[in-house]
C-alpha cells in the first residue's frame, strides 16, 4: 500500500501549524515549527500571497496530511460524504473520524496516527472482541476498541496512555485506560474535531 515516506516536521512547516504527525515530539522545544516558523525550501521565507484555489488546495492538503490519508483514498471520502444526508464538509470530517487508525489514537493508545496505524496493521487493536488490521475500517456506535492483552505491555502504548491528559478524549469516546480499551459513544459532531480545519474549503475545491 502506498504511504507518505518522507520527513513529517516538512508537511508541518508547509502548513505553518502544528499537525502532531511525531507524537511527543511535538509538545517539546524540538518541535520543526517551534525552531523554524516557515515553509521548507529556499524561499520558504518569502512572501506568498495565495489565490483563491490556493487557499483551498492548502486546507485540502492539511486535512489529508493530518490523517494520513493519500489523494486517492481522500477523494472516495469525499465521493462518499457527497452522497449522504447533511453536510458535506462535516460528513468528510465524520468520515475521517471514524477510521480505526484515528480512534485508536484518540483514544489515547497511540501519541500519533503514523503510531496508531502500525499498531492497527501489526494486529494489536481488536474490535468487539476480533482483531482488525485494517485502518480504514470505520467504527459505529457501540463498538468496543481495545488493545490485545499481550500489546498492553508495549513500551509506546503504555507511554501514550500515561500522557493521554495533554491530548484529552473527545466526547463520542469512551476510555478506560487501566483496561486499554474504549467504546464509541456516539457518531463524533463537528464540536469535537479541535483542529483548525475549514472543510468548506474542500468541498469548494472538489466542486470545481
Amino acid at each position: 500500500m502506498a504511504r507518505y515516506t518522507e520527513p513529517l516536521c516538512r508537511l508541518c512547516r508547509r502548513e505553518n501549524m502544528k499537525m502532531f504527525l511525531k507524537g511527543e515530539r511535538c509538545y517539546t522545544e524540538k518541535c520543526a515549527v517551534e525552531r523554524r516558523p516557515y515553509p521548507p525550501g529556499q524561499a520558504g521565507q518569502g512572501r506568498h500571497k495565495f489565490s483563491e484555489y490556493g487557499i483551498q488546495l492548502r486546507e485540502k492538503q492539511k486535512t489529508r496530511r493530518i490523517y494520513g490519508i493519500l489523494e486517492r483514498q481522500f477523494r472516495r471520502y469525499y465521493d462518499d460524504a457527497a452522497r449522504k444526508k447533511g453536510i458535506t464538509g462535516e460528513m468528510i470530517l465524520q468520515l475521517l473520524e471514524r477510521r480505526l487508525d484515528n480512534v485508536v489514537y484518540r483514544m489515547g493508545f497511540a501519541s500519533s496516527r503514523n503510531e496508531a496505524r502500525m499498531l492497527v496493521r501489526h494486529g494489536h487493536v481488536k474490535v468487539k472482541g476480533r482483531s482488525v488490521t485494517v485502518p480504514s475500517f470505520l467504527v459505529v456506535p457501540g463498538m468496543t476498541v481495545a488493545m490485545k492483552e499481550t500489546s498492553k505491555e508495549i513500551g509506546r502504548v503504555m507511554e501514550a496512555v500515561a500522557n493521554t491528559e495533554k491530548r484529552g478524549v473527545p466526547g463520542w469516546l469512551e476510555v478506560d485506560a487501566k483496561a486499554f480499551s474504549g467504546t464509541v459513544k456516539a457518531m463524533p459532531a463537528r464540536e469535537d474535531i479541535t483542529m483548525p480545519l475549514q472543510e468548506q474549503l474542500i468541498v469548494e475545491l472538489y466542486s470545481k
